[in-house]
């Protein structure tokens, strides 16, 4: 198979950084100008609630049209922010869940021409040879490239051929950078939600995202691990270069279409859903750490289909063990053991001083509420009430200030949270405490 080659950049994705940037600046310039019109509104007799229920509409239908039109590290900043619009107030996330539900797994696609030349490039120029059937046509396009379903010819089997955008990485890398540049203007578009954080972490993993022959090694390692388990599929990989990667095409609808479906549904899938993140790391080594929905396939069989590893976190040891022990003492109340143990781990700042060990347990409420009870429900309310109560916390500016985060716990931290917030958006009644009991070490006593 032929190396990786690299390529021009696609005008269709990346564009000139100057011309990429004059469409992000549009966002908050978009918001003055909404705002001008809004107070013109308000002059000829429109409601102040009818017309800021049309502003957030107008400013949610832009910010899906940039990002996704864009793509890059702007869509993909736009498909963790989705995530967490279940955080925001009703009134805000409202006009955003649509919108921002479709950055999850759907953009405007590739040319065709583009597609077949990348092919040629990175399998050579007898690609079609490998394929007895090719569908031109995408069956997803996200932020670093678009997936097409074909006919593996060496055995007739359907595949899924992930084909990245030329100079997806030069413009992930530009975009990313300009969003954090652009952080506190964009702030008013999220509801509150501190965005720099997000998009250094996504800066930080950008190489790995736009690898395809580390995805491959990932996605097989996990497709071994978990080769005929009743619960789960992960894709065998057939064939990969760093752009391009065949493998096995699984059948199934992505986990947030379960919304709608009766409770037992939702509780059963919301609860296999979180059990597969935790058990990544106990059966395969490594962490999903991309835990937004579109990657989670429910296949007609009713297994859970898992795609897009991109992003992981090796952990061939299982989850760190202080883990399940600093939560275990935590949900038992222990606030100065819990502080103590922080601070060994490395979540306390070197320099920090008069932590208060009560505020800091409180703080950690809504890791430690599921694991309390032997049944929690995930509820939109409940994680609202405590988007605002950390908010509150964040005000005060006292302990978030003396908080650290440890690069090994990053994206631990990532999916955990990224869980908590699909199970609130699927409305799910599970026993989180009994993944717990399987999959996180010492978190019972021994």
């Amino acid at each position: 198979m032929a190396r990786p080659k690299e390529s021009d950049p696609d005008p269709h994705v990346s564009g000139s950084a100057l011309r990429r940037g004059s469409r992000l600046l549009s966002l908050p310039f978009g918001v003055a100008g909404r705002a001008t019109k809004g107070l013109g509104r308000r002059l000829t007799g429109t409601s102040a609630e009818t017309v800021s229920a049309q502003l957030r509409a107008e400013t949610a239908e832009q910010l899906f049209r940039v990002l996704g039109e864009l793509k890059g590290g702007a869509m993909k900043f736009g498909q963790v922010l989705s995530l967490f619009e279940v955080m925001l107030p009703e009134d805000i996330a409202g006009p955003y869940r649509v919108q921002l539900r479709k950055l999850q797994d759907s953009a405007p696609p590739m040319p065709t021409s583009r597609v077949h030349a990348v092919l040629a490039r990175e399998l050579g120029d007898d690609w079609r040879a490998l394929f007895s059937e090719f569908s031109s046509r995408p069956t997803a396009a996200a932020s670093i490239g678009q997936v097409h379903r074909a006919v593996w010819a060496a055995t007739g089997e359907p595949v899924a051929v992930k084909v990245q955008y030329p100079g997806a990485d030069k413009a992930l890398e530009s975009d990313l950078k300009q969003l954090s540049r652009m952080a506190g203007l964009i702030s008013p578009l999220t509801g509150g939600i501190e965005v720099k954080p997000l998009i250094e972490e996504l800066v930080e993993r950008i190489l790995e995202e736009t690898d395809y022959d580390l995805e491959a090694e990932h996605q097989q390692q996990a497709a071994e691990a978990f080769a005929d388990h009743p619960e789960f599929v992960v894709p065998r990989v057939l064939a990969h270069t760093s752009r391009v990667m065949v493998s096995e095409w699984i059948e199934g609808e992505a986990l947030s279409t379960v919304a709608d479906r009766p409770e037992p549904e939702r509780n059963e899938l919301g609860f296999r859903y979180v059990k597969f993140l935790f058990a990544g790391p106990s059966v395969a080594g490594v962490l999903h750490a991309d835990p937004h929905p579109g990657n989670f396939k429910v296949m007609p069989d009713g297994r859970l289909g898992v795609v897009d590893w991109g992003l992981v976190s090796r952990l061939p040891d299982g989850l760190p063990p202080a883990m399940g022990r600093l939560l275990r003492i935590a949900v038992a109340g222990g606030a100065e053991d819990v502080t103590q143990g922080l601070e060994r781990e490395g979540f306390i700042a070197r320099n920090a001083s008069n932590i208060d060990p009560q505020e800091l347990l409180d703080y950690l409420s809504p890791f430690l509420e599921p694991a309390e009870v032997e049944e929690f429900h995930f509820t939109r309310a409940w994680m609202q009430r405590e988007f605002k109560r950390v908010g509150d916390t964040k005000a005060s500016g006292t302990l978030l200030q003396q908080l650290n985060l440890p690069p090994s716990y990053a994206l631990i931290h990532r999916v955990w949270l990224g869980g908590i917030a699909v199970l609130s958006q699927l409305d799910v009644r599970a026993s989180f405490r009994s993944i717990l009991d399987q999959y996180l070490p010492e978190w019972q006593e021994h």
